[in-house]
């Protein structure tokens, strides 16, 4: 696939990686939808791109929701003239220990069901929703050479206190697996990129000792930038 013949939505597309992501495409020629649900950050995404050979449009949107997806997606098709591409970099962390007793009183404390939930619907429910109306819209019409990437994370390796986020990402992993077999009938090739650490507003707002414990794992004990 050419890049500069690339028509792709990247999600969290307003900070991160996922504006990374965004103007490493632009700047190859890619139209691109950066889609996040902060507009001042896509907003600095798109004036961070106003010089590259390619375009980026910003557009609102929540990956958990079903409705904001389906629209999303013709959003793309409208203002990017076509859709061949979808990055699927959208995520959130809601930390908490499974259960931790409390050093003052002893009573135990858990990580909440809405913690659980949350991380889930736009870290493993969000990638399924883009993905499946991606794969939709490919196959009804029949664009050839396209490509969906997941962004996984620490897949492989949960991190203490993130049974929720490791769940999620240990799905994709195995999602994408899958749908590289369902979706190879339609030209969609599936893949999974697992960047380890990254300095991402995510990570920084990390605990400071829970962090320091995190890169201890690291052979050079930082996170890549």
């Amino acid at each position: 696939m050419e890049l500069a013949q690339t028509r792709a939505i990247v999600t969290g597309g307003g900070s991160g990686m996922g504006r990374e992501f965004t103007l490493a495409l632009a700047r190859a020629g890619a139209s691109v939808l950066a889609v996040d649900v902060d507009p001042a950050a896509l907003a600095a995404t798109v004036e961070a791109a106003s010089a590259a050979a390619g375009r980026v449009v910003g557009h609102q949107a929540d990956v958990s929701d079903e409705a904001q997806v389906t629209a999303m997606i013709g959003v793309a098709v409208e203002k990017l003239g076509g859709l061949n591409a979808l990055v699927n970099n959208a995520g959130i962390f809601r930390d908490g220990l499974l259960i931790r007793p409390d050093k003052d009183t002893g009573s135990i404390k858990k990580m909440s069901l809405q913690q659980w939930n949350q991380v889930i619907a736009v870290d493993l429910t969000g990638p399924f929703l883009c993905t499946r109306e991606f794969a939709a819209h490919i196959a009804t019409t029949k664009t050839p050479a396209s490509v969906v990437v997941n962004i996984s994370s620490v897949a492989r390796h949960g991190n203490p206190g993130q049974s929720n986020y490791s769940a999620a990402k240990a799905g994709l992993v195995a999602d994408t697996k899958l749908w590289a077999i369902e979706l190879a009938r339609y030209g969609i090739r599936v893949g999974a990129i697992a960047p380890g650490f990254v300095d991402t507003p995510i990570l920084q707002g990390m605990r400071p000792d829970v962090l320091e414990g995190m890169l201890k794992a690291v052979p050079l004990r930082r996170a890549a930038s």
